[in-house]
């Protein structure tokens, strides 16, 4: 009984220390930003010894266009594909989970088994179908694949969202005259809040992190997301300018926690509520 006490400290430092571990590559980078390139390799400590702004001043204005203009891409695309993932998603999980089709059961595995399909596979032909379509170096290929609800994570969390939802709501709906469309935006939609909130972010945070897909679609220094453009700050011959890096790396995770701290808590309530683990 005398050892408990002791257990639990032990338990709460190497708790504390193991945030410490985690939290220290963050705690850099921005202790970095704030330093000259010629001090962020040498100096591990994340206790800024001033606080140099330059970094980011010239940062926003090093490339082709200020670092506005690649935040504003990227929030133009993660835009689109939320909407087009809460749409395309929403309507393809409400039908796997509560309409009766031919072939219900096989569509759905197939749909699961495009889960473990790599991008990469199917990067060659999206690619020849959208130079046909003229779609090259603009949004829509970034955007448009979410509007046909290719992202079959979405749709299986949905549909087991959807499937715990008593069907007795749908039959209630159905007596006063509701059809499928009315039940879909009248009962499902309302009670799915948790399940919408976790597409929106991990959309989010997946198309805000997204670099390869901008790379290969987007060729036209104007049109670059944030990934894109902070990779333009690497030369592989000098090195790059470090410190301005840093500084617009932080720049580009400032909406991604905002986005997190707020939405924290329908993700949690969303993961927890759909059988997910």
């Amino acid at each position: 009984m005398t050892t408990k006490p002791y257990l639990s400290v032990l338990k709460h430092v190497l708790m504390a220390a193991a945030v410490v571990l985690m939290l220290y590559p963050l705690l850099w980078l921005v202790v970095s930003s704030l330093r000259p390139n010629s001090e962020i390799f040498v100096n591990p400590s994340v206790v800024p010894d001033h606080f140099d702004w330059n970094n980011y001043t010239a940062g926003w204005q090093a490339l082709t266009s200020p670092f506005g203009v690649y935040l504003i891409n990227s929030i133009v695309i993660v835009v689109g594909a939320i909407i087009g993932n809460l749409f395309a998603c929403s309507l393809a999980a409400y039908a796997f989970a509560r309409l009766e089709f031919k072939f219900k059961r096989v569509a759905f595995t197939i749909m699961l088994l495009t889960i473990m399909l790599p991008f990469q596979v199917t990067l060659v032909p999206q690619y020849i179908m959208f130079s046909y379509a003229h779609l090259l170096n603009t949004f829509w290929p970034l955007i448009l694949p979410k509007i046909l609800g290719t992202d079959s994570f979405f749709i299986f969390l949905m549909v087991q969202f959807i499937r715990g939802i008593p069907r007795e709501l749908d039959e209630a709906a159905r007596i006063d005259g509701c059809g499928h469309p009315r039940i879909f935006l009248r009962v499902i939609v309302p009670l799915m809040t948790p399940a919408l909130a976790t597409t929106t972010i991990f959309t989010f945070i997946w198309m805000w992190n997204e670099f390869f897909a901008p790379i290969v679609y987007l060729t036209q220094p104007k049109l670059f997301t944030v990934q894109v453009a902070l990779g333009q700050f690497i030369d592989n011959q000098t090195g790059g300018n470090w410190g301005q890096l840093f500084a617009m790396s932080v720049v580009s995770l400032i909406p991604v926690f905002i986005g997190f701290v707020v939405g924290q808590r329908f993700l949690i309530r969303g993961i927890a509520t759909t059988g997910i683990k």
